[in-house]
């Protein structure tokens, strides 16, 4: 889980400039006509959602597109304008966190994700779907520009920094809105979230298997198991005595305390081991599929897929798909939701799943031999890997009582169902 932040780079920085924003509207058009800038503003901040793995600016502009230069010089430019509303996600402005950004290449996986990945699989659907099937929809913000350059240490000179530029489509410009993690999603923006991820799950599993493609070879960039693990880890050694300190503090969690206490020399053999994907079910993943990384429209329609947006994929692996599902519940549900309805949106998920994977010639059950059992033991392992990723995040709770208590909830009812068996996750 990655929290999200408000404070963007200093203006001196940011690369919006009228020649910048010509070059990029240009290349989102694909024109080399003439195009006038009639007006623009930028501004800090970030959408409901964006993670501080970026510096974030809120861009809106009205331009104009012309068939030749002289054409627009002779049109009324209030009756043919156009207005583009869009975020610009930025390395981040701190040194250290640039840094952290660029060794992960969480910059350049995101930028893949839109520029690869996203294609390949609807373009796979188009080939495979079957005649008369719906279409499945993968709703994120669309994508106008990407740049990136790693930068350069040349043997004489000065060496050139990182650059990352991707700019995407601001979903609140379309009626997306987010959801205060404090709150937490109510059982409806719950069910829009796992139909919105089932799509990307089933059209990658579905890729891999019929056109025989090994995913982590194909997209070299994903988040290897390893540097996940090492990322993760350090999240979590940090998170592990602020948790140990509230609990302390709020007293009779002895139970717990000790179960953190034995935790703590086999996190990193955990996550690494959690993070595997079980085959023959591995796919691609979000990995960081929390309530701050989505949207929902704010007057839903169910006879369409577009009701939740997901933001944010820096973080996308070659991975179990019950990881994602598990930490949408265990993060982002208020407890009741999460005890009353887990079985239900578990169904909803496989269901979903099954379905799609249906619509591309995939039977999960016959050809994959998989089940809504396998599911459930494949969930459980998930549990514990959401569990200490959340502790990774656990500032993110701290400081709210009703994100503490949830974090509270959690911890006992993981306690009782007997999550924290770590036997289980190495058989």
């Amino acid at each position: 889980m990655t929290d999200t932040e408000e404070d963007s780079q200093s203006s001196e920085s940011w690369p919006v400039n009228e020649d910048w924003l010509i070059e990029m509207l240009k290349q989102h058009h694909c024109t080399n006509n003439d195009l006038k800038i009639a007006d623009f503003s930028a501004k800090q901040g970030c959408s409901d959602g964006v993670s501080n793995l970026s510096d974030i600016l809120a861009v809106s502009v009205v331009y104009n597109i012309g068939s030749t230069p002289n054409e627009i010089a002779s049109t009324d430019v209030a009756s043919s304008s156009e207005k583009l509303e869009f975020i610009i996600k930025l390395l981040p402005h701190d040194p250290f966190s640039r840094y952290f950004v660029t060794e992960a290449k969480f910059d350049l996986r995101e930028i893949r994700f839109y520029t690869r990945v996203l294609p390949d699989l609807m373009e796979f659907q188009n080939r495979n779907i079957k005649a008369g099937s719906e279409k499945m929809s993968i709703c994120v913000p669309k994508c106008f520009y990407t740049h990136y350059s790693p930068g350069k240490l040349p043997a004489t000179g000065s060496p050139e920094p990182p650059e990352s530029i991707l700019v995407l489509e601001d979903m609140r410009s379309s009626g997306y809105k987010g959801i205060s993690f404090i709150k937490g999603l109510n059982l409806e923006q719950a069910e829009y979230a796992i139909k919105a991820i089932a799509s990307v799950h089933a059209l990658s599993l579905g890729m891999k298997f019929k056109e025989k493609i090994d995913l982590n070879e194909k997209y070299s960039f994903l988040f290897q198991i390893n540097k996940a693990t090492e990322s993760y880890q350090q999240l979590l050694e940090q998170g592990l005595p602020q948790l140990s300190k509230f609990l302390q503090q709020k007293g009779h969690y002895e139970r717990e305390l000790r179960v953190l206490e034995q935790l703590r020399p086999r996190t990193k053999a955990l996550i690494e081991n959690l993070l595997q994907p079980i085959e023959p079910m591995g796919l691609i993943t979000h990995t960081d599929f929390w309530c701050n990384n989505l949207l929902f429209k704010e007057c839903p329609n169910d006879s369409l897929n577009d009701n939740c947006s997901i933001l944010d994929w820096q973080m996308i692996t070659y991975s179990r798909p019950t990881n994602d599902i598990a930490l949408l519940i265990t993060s982002s549900l208020p407890s009741n939701i999460r005890r009353q309805h887990t079985t239900k949106l578990l169904d909803l998920y496989y269901n979903l799943l099954r379905s799609n994977c249906s619509k591309i010639g995939l039977d999960i059950e016959v050809d994959l031999q998989y089940s809504r059992n396998k599911m459930e033991c494949d969930f459980r392992k998930s549990q514990l890997l959401s569990f200490l990723l959340c502790i990774g995040s656990i500032d993110v709770a701290l400081g709210h009582e009703e994100t503490e208590q949830r974090l509270l909830d959690v911890l006992h009812d993981f306690y009782e169902d007997k999550i924290f068996t770590f036997d289980d996750v190495f058989k």
